[in-house]
């Protein structure tokens, strides 16, 4: 495996000494020692993989050094755009490393979402003409990077490395820093859920949510029908949830979101908080600071006001809480309010280690969860 000290000194000798990305399990071991390593401002977690590739264009025009930035392949996609339309060598040619760890790579063992990702990604980046090359535990850093960056400064383009499972050495973040909230998340799912009716509606965020979500219904013996698991698609599940609640406008939708999600495109706070004619949204923000399901890395979720943002972008009710009484009081405060209810609930990062995965695939999730809607 690789050593992630020798990679991230690797980097800094030949001057990659700006670091900004959104974290990704594959990933963890060298995000956390760049977390530890890097001075704040020289490594930004950034809200989605786009903004990453915009501080990178930034960065490359102020100081003439390319930058890493790091991701998910499932997150690629919000780069696109500025990788096409800004940093391609048609346009500006800014050059950047990107390190992208490879989920569902093919003949390797994948959660659902990962799978259609891993099988296209070297086709996304050969469409896309950006020159790439794998990265895994036998690999030379010295000759790659060399490599890699000759590539990138002289042709003026993103280069990328495509980074297999177990590539790197474990590393535990030493700069962590806990909260004293009386729940975590797990714990929050399960007040949420006993409150709700018979006939309500779920849509669950990606990661350990979902995971969760499903597991407290196995715990209390209760069929699935009623829960949108949002497997991937990081950010957009409130999205979802408002096109449900705009069709059955007779049911309570209740989104449950994290963080981290919001973050990543918040801008659908003021399209959903706008829209008039649903009184039946409930959108729950589950709050604890952190990228809880790839590595427990820092979100600026608890650095700002989420009940601010959504009184201002439209949300009709808004509040926090982090007690369990206060917690469970509104709740009940939001299944009865008729408008765009938004709820933000305070949590320590942290799940069980012995945490399952849905059994159901998500085709059979999505036919029971039609049905359940009719």
């Amino acid at each position: 495996m690789i050593s992630t000290a020798e990679f991230y000194n690797a980097l800094k000798k030949r001057e990659i000494d700006f670091f900004t990305g959104v974290p990704d399990s594959l990933l963890k071991d060298i995000c956390a020692y760049i977390s530890d390593n890097a001075p704040k401002e020289r490594h930004i977690i950034t809200a989605n993989e786009g903004n990453s590739i915009g501080l990178a264009v930034g960065n490359y025009l102020a100081s003439g050094k390319p930058s890493l930035v790091y991701m998910q392949n499932s997150g690629f996609g919000n780069t696109v755009n500025p990788l096409l339309s800004i940093a391609d060598e048609a346009v500006y040619g800014i050059p950047m490393l990107l390190l992208i760890g490879w989920r569902g790579e093919p003949g390797k063992k994948d959660e659902p979402q990962h799978v259609k990702q891993g099988e296209v990604s070297e086709d996304l980046l050969i469409a896309m003409k950006i020159p790439y090359q794998i990265l895994d535990e036998n690999s030379n850093i010295n000759e790659v990077l060399d490599k890699a960056i000759q590539v990138a400064m002289s042709e003026k383009k993103p280069y990328a490395l495509l980074v297999r499972k177990k590539t790197f050495e474990k590393y535990k973040l030493q700069s962590d820093v806990q909260s004293s909230y009386p729940l975590n998340r797990e714990g929050a799912v399960k007040l949420i859920i006993d409150e709700l009716g018979e006939s309500d509606i779920v849509v669950s965020t990606t990661g350990k949510t979902s995971r969760e979500v499903f597991e407290y219904r196995e715990a209390l013996d209760q069929t699935h029908e009623k829960d949108f698991l949002t497997v991937g698609a990081m950010g957009h599940t409130a999205s979802i949830a408002m096109g449900i609640a705009i069709e059955k406008k007779d049911r309570n939708i209740f989104c449950l979101d994290g963080d981290g999600s919001v973050l990543m495109h918040m801008g659908s706070l003021p399209v959903n908080g706008m829209m008039k004619s649903v009184n039946n949204f409930k959108h729950i923000v589950i709050n604890n600071g952190a990228h809880d399901s790839v590595g427990g890395q820092p979100t600026l979720g608890f650095d700002i006001d989420f009940t601010k943002i959504a009184e201002a972008s439209g949300y009709t009710s808004v509040d926090s809480a982090s007690e369990v009484n206060d917690i469970t009081r509104k709740i009940n405060v939001l299944k009865s309010h008729k408008g765009r209810a938004f709820l933000e609930i305070k949590v320590n990062k942290g799940a069980r280690a012995e945490l399952g995965r849905p059994t159901t695939t998500p085709k059979e999730n999505k036919k029971a969860f039609k049905k359940f809607l009719k």
